[in-house]
């Protein structure tokens, strides 16, 4: 198994749509594995992130973390959990914030990869672009409706806002955010962790 994982990975560094990357030695960042149960899927790695090969380590992270319930030792060592980005690098930088992940990235490799990981039990969508490309939602749904009425997407997927701390904002104006999809998400992810380790 771990060599058909391998190989996807040598497949998306040599593809021509990454060489830019390739040629300067940066590698894709995600992380699979046979025995992963949850999948998160976020926007694209950050330029820290990608100078570090470190997803989430950084204070989003940290409040990512938080909101799943679950250890840095669980988030990353644990081969419990997958993280599939919408791109596996870097987009570079668009006027004041990233820019997008490139669109047919996603399609090309995450169905791959998800043949791999067979017993995946609940994917995680951060933010508008996973949400809007797995639930295929239309432009004008607001991600907002979509995480208040997240239980109609259930058992398979489970979106959320991004954890930014610009997103603090958002959070006071939207306490139900916290005060009940933060404790029915920590809760379904406990009820599969627990059920495994």
């Amino acid at each position: 198994m771990q060599s058909k994982f391998q190989k996807i990975f040598q497949e998306i560094q040599v593809d021509p749509e990454n060489a830019v990357f390739t040629k300067q030695g940066i590698k894709p960042l995600y992380y699979a594995s046979s025995s992963a149960r949850i999948n998160i899927i976020g926007q694209a790695p950050g330029r820290i992130a990608q100078e570090k090969m470190k997803f989430w380590d950084d204070p989003s992270g940290d409040r990512l973390r938080a909101w799943l319930g679950v250890s840095r030792d669980v988030f990353y060592n644990s081969g419990m959990i997958a993280i599939l980005p919408m791109d596996f690098y870097y987009p570079g930088k668009g006027g004041s914030s990233d820019l997008p992940p490139r669109k047919d990235f996603a399609p090309k490799w995450h169905p791959q990869l998800l043949k791999l990981m067979p017993n995946i039990q609940l994917t995680i969508l951060v933010g508008a672009y996973a949400t809007r490309r797995y639930l295929h939602l239309r432009y004008k749904d607001r991600l907002t409706d979509v995480v208040r009425n997240y239980r109609q997407y259930l058992p398979d997927y489970f979106s959320i806002v991004h954890p930014s701390p610009r997103n603090q904002v958002w959070e006071s104006k939207n306490p139900w955010f916290k005060q009940k999809v933060i404790p029915d998400l920590q809760r379904r992810i406990q009820i599969i962790l627990n059920g495994r380790l």
